[in-house]
């Protein structure tokens, strides 16, 4: 497939099954899209942290496993430079294994709220859901300090956000994507699917129906980097919780859980009967689940309720809380992050083209 020689009519939409927790092979999924679609999948443990899907780098291509992240806008794996433990537990890229590495002597650098990167930045073709992604600029690790990224189940992160919060300034895979007609539609489209279930999907230049029911309610971007957009209201049972006067929250693949500000959450916490457990977390009755009320965000004039299966995590082990607190004040008020807590039972369209964020209940 030569994307250089592709037209723009000739665009497809490229379909990628994500997995989560259990690093199996990709395998075809039998729930198909449209004509032309390739869909890769992966197995779902019971209880879902995090998302991720495998990756290809290079000619011919190394397998990386990635998180696909709303909340970021680079593409890096470990790289055999590396040798800091978490590069080690995990593949790395090798730059003199691929015949069409185009090398830089730029480097990157890139903090997460739970992990950091260095390293360099270079050029290879990128392998989405069977679809090639020539010329890609991506960065190569050097070092990853902590513990976070060695016990990380992924092996690197690809960043969905806008260009304008690249580090380096390095083109995004999905703008590459688009610029490079590989895509029939400037947006891409996420599912994630519940604890109990399997076929997470990130839809590059496409919109399935049969992932949502009712219709698309479409929000602005309130301001183009994070895929960040205004809140009216954050209420429990007809009361204003949070948010008073409005907020700003972050649409954010990357996130596990719903954040918000430490007192706001804190309350919440305790209105629900929340207790820091011995391991640290927020725990809670699982049979207190069923009185617990939804916590209803307004946004653009619609109310999305997270019901208290949603924002209460259940395994084996017990239930926690699915919030925490964290301070991330903006010019236009308080930050919140709508993780996967969230995302789980709300579709949502990432609309670059009209720069505009889509959201409908799950099927």
């Amino acid at each position: 497939m030569d994307a250089l020689d592709r037209e723009r009519k000739a665009r497809r939409t490229v379909k990628g099954k994500v997995g989560g927790g259990l690093k199996t092979p990709p395998r075809h999924s039998p729930r198909g899209g449209q004509a032309g679609e390739r869909s890769l999948s992966c197995a779902v443990p019971p209880w879902q942290m995090e998302y991720f899907g495998t990756i290809g780098i290079g000619t011919p291509p190394q397998q990386f496993t990635v998180i696909f992240d709303t909340g970021s806008s680079n593409l890096w794996v470990p790289s055999v430079y590396c040798k800091s433990p978490a590069c080690t537990n995990h593949k790395r890229f090798n730059p003199q294994a691929s015949s069409t590495y185009q090398a830089t002597n730029n480097p990157v650098s890139i903090a997460y709220g739970t992990g950091s990167m260095t390293g360099i930045l270079g050029y290879d073709t990128v392998q989405v859901g069977g679809v090639s992604d020539t010329n890609q600029i991506f960065g190569l690790s050097e070092t990853e300090p902590g513990s976070f990224l060695y016990y990380a189940p992924f092996d690197g992160i690809l960043g969905l956000a806008y260009p304008q919060i690249s580090a380096s300034g390095a083109t995004p895979v999905f703008d590459n994507m688009w610029n490079e007609g590989l895509v029939s539609q400037d947006l891409f489209s996420v599912y994630l699917s519940g604890n109990d279930q399997s076929g997470s999907v990130v839809m590059f230049g496409g919109i399935d129906s049969s992932y949502y029911t009712g219709n698309l309610n479409w929000i602005p971007v309130s301001v183009e980097g994070y895929w960040q957009i205004s809140v009216d209201s954050i209420t429990m049972n007809g009361q204003s919780i949070a948010c008073n006067g409005g907020c700003q929250a972050i649409v954010d693949t990357g996130t596990s859980l719903l954040t918000g500000p430490s007192n706001a959450i804190a309350n919440i916490q305790s209105d629900i009967g929340a207790s820091q457990n011995s391991y640290g977390q927020m725990g809670i009755s699982c049979s207190a689940i069923s009185n617990l009320p939804d916590i209803v965000f307004t946004i653009n004039g619609n109310e999305y309720p997270l019901p208290p299966s949603a924002y209460i995590l259940q395994s084996q082990q017990g239930c926690i809380s699915g919030l925490q607190g964290m301070n991330l004040p903006t010019a236009s008020g308080e930050l919140w992050i709508l993780g996967d807590v969230f995302i789980r039972q709300y579709f949502a369209v990432f609309d670059r083209a009209n720069n505009q964020v889509g959201l409908a209940p799950v099927a």
